[in-house]
């Protein structure tokens, strides 16, 4: 267990840039092998954009797996774990109920339509700009270098083999990932003592505490909000979002991308699993000296970073393998959101104004569109890195912002038959301005440690210099300062808005997506409900179990996608007749 001041570490070492060196160069030799590999000579830009709907459930559960949140998992997780406690487990039953809900009512509608056109691409490349930030700051390894090392290599395996190439990629990234995450947790629980003190030491400090049924909506993390709050989030994410649908309907048959879905839950269960006991035990071995109460790191999303570069002094490799690790979830990410938007700007907007051109143009004009939103990329990660946000909070804040409005428009389309297209406006508007009104709020006026339910950590072994003791002297002033003013806040605010953005950022998706369904509904109904007969069969979920029937592809609607082309395919073929 750490108990002296800032350890001494020199950084990266040859070997560490060497094994990360190795994964990006893996991701590249697969991108290429798919590019290359068995090309047929009718290949069409469909091939390229769904691995020609032939694709096994294993390898893009894995993938799904890998894509959205992994780079989120590998450093934001640990760090709400070793905070917050081993509760965040609950996050699994969040997913597990998203996976059911998607495959069930869903995944049939769109895998039977073959298409949709939703995206989500500035997340991912926050993302990559955050961790190399995360590095630069605690290994000194060049943030600029990094950035755009990933973001080129990312660029051409995705541009060079398609579909097939992010998904063989993602495998390969997953096994990555998981490899750091055991070598942490061995590595971690030998140098506390065991796995039985690990659970002493958790259990003493309250980080064991899957009893927190508290209803209480201001509370960061509970039963209630991380498998309610936590099962809007990743609905959003997986059931309606471009890059995951994409996925889906690459597979060979629906009940192949049904099964995917639940290779993807086992597959999110052991990264959340195990990224929570990394938590713990970082808790465990910082018992006595909390790098973040000291001083030591100045933010929670440090945590593992540090932590990594502490036990492994003297490992020379593992540190680049915690290295990769995080860069594969964020790889991942990125290929999965290059991929998406190159294949709905080639079908929504100039496919169909390309009609005859022919299939072999078509896939160069795609992959010249890959390539364009690489760049795009790593332009957006650069200038992302003058932004200041916590790497889970700020992701799942902005997949509540976005995704949890377009949710709703999807329910209403789907599975509401009297919703019409003023309904759809007015509830995506309203639930934009709800989310959008929650995420500034909470922002500009966050709630105290105390309200979010932050566990106590010590530094009462720490060793520190003067200079750290008058920083620890000053702290202390600012921490009671701070008490003492949401207490205040509380007292004379107790009914006010600072209650309500105090909110867990998990509710801001379900509060989203409930105001769309809501007012839609209301709106609809006022102006006139679209009647049942206006409406084609196969255009909603209830029209499952009938014979499947032909619906307009999405050439047919790209008109009405360029106005706003965050709505269902589906939806606006079946609004409009």
């Amino acid at each position: 267990m750490a108990t002296a001041s800032e350890p001494s570490r020199s950084g990266f070492v040859l070997a560490d840039y060497a094994v990360f060196a190795t994964m990006l160069l893996v991701s590249m030799a697969i991108g290429l092998f798919q590019a290359l590999h068995k090309r047929p000579r009718n290949a069409s830009v469909d091939d390229f954009f769904t691995g020609g709907r032939s694709m096994p459930a294993v390898p893009v559960g894995l993938s799904l797996c890998a894509s959205f949140m992994s780079a989120v998992q590998v450093l934001g997780v640990p760090a709400e774990a070793s905070r917050y406690g081993f509760k965040f487990l609950y996050m699994c039953l969040g997913q597990s109920i998203n996976s059911l809900l998607t495959a069930y009512l869903f995944l049939p509608v769109f895998f039977r339509l073959g298409i949709t056109s939703t995206n989500q691409v500035l997340m991912s490349f926050q993302l990559l700009s955050f961790i190399v930030i995360s590095y630069h700051r605690t290994t000194g390894l060049n943030m600029w270098v990094s950035l755009f090392s990933t973001g080129i290599i990312c660029t051409l395996y995705t541009t060079l083999g398609g579909m097939k190439a992010v998904i063989w990629t993602d495998v390969f990234q997953i096994i990555v990932m998981l490899s750091g995450f055991v070598a942490i947790l061995i590595q971690g629980t030998v140098l506390v003592g065991g796995p039985a003190l690990v659970l002493e030491i958790a259990k003493n400090g309250s980080r064991i505490n899957f009893n927190d049924f508290d209803v209480d909506p201001r509370r960061r993390y509970t039963f209630w909000s991380l498998s309610v709050g936590g099962a809007f989030v990743w609905l959003s994410m997986y059931s309606v979002n471009q890059a995951q649908v994409q996925r889906y309907i690459s597979c060979r048959t629906q009940r192949d991308a049904q099964w995917a879905l639940f290779v993807n839950q086992v597959g999110l269960c052991f990264i959340v699993s195990s990224a929570a006991t990394c938590g713990i035990v970082m808790f465990a071995y910082y018992i006595n000296c909390d790098p973040l109460k000291s001083g030591l790191i100045s933010a929670p999303d440090l945590y593992m970073p540090y932590f990594v570069l502490d036990i492994f002094r003297g490992h020379a490799g593992f540190p680049g393998l915690f290295l990769a690790c995080a860069y594969s979830g964020t790889l991942s990410t990125a290929s999965t959101s290059i991929n998406a938007m190159a294949a709905v700007t080639m079908e929504d907007l100039l496919r169909p104004h390309l009609v005859h051109m022919t299939q072999k143009k078509l896939i160069l004009l795609s992959k010249g569109l890959s390539f364009l939103y690489g760049v795009g990329c790593i332009t957006v990660a650069a200038l992302s890195s003058l932004l200041d946000w916590g790497v889970l909070q700020g992701s799942f804040t902005v997949m509540g912002v976005v995704s949890g409005p377009l949710l709703g428009v999807f329910i209403l389309g789907m599975f509401v038959p009297a919703a019409n297209k003023l309904g759809a406006y007015s509830g995506i508007l309203a639930g934009f301005c709800v989310s959008l009104w929650l995420a500034v709020g909470s922002t500009l006026y966050p709630p105290s440690e105390e309200t979010m339910g932050v566990l106590p950590s010590y530094t009462d072994e720490c060793q520190h210099g003067n200079s750290m003791w008058c920083h620890l002297k000053w702290w202390s002033v600012v921490e009671h300062l701070c008490v003492i003013y949401f207490l205040c806040s509380d007292f004379s605010k107790t009914r006010g808005l600072l209650n309500f953005y105090s909110m867990s950022y998990l509710y801001f998706g379900a509060m989203a997506t409930s105001s769309v369904v809501l007012v839609g509904l209301i709106v609809s109904y006022a102006t006139g409900p679209t009647k049942r007969s206006h409406i084609k069969e196969g255009l909603l979920w209830w029209d499952l179990n009938k014979k499947q029937v032909e619906v307009p592809s999405v050439r047919r609607v790209s008109t009405m996608l360029k106005a706003l082309d965050m709505f269902c395919v589906c939806y606006y073929v079946r609004i409009n007749g």
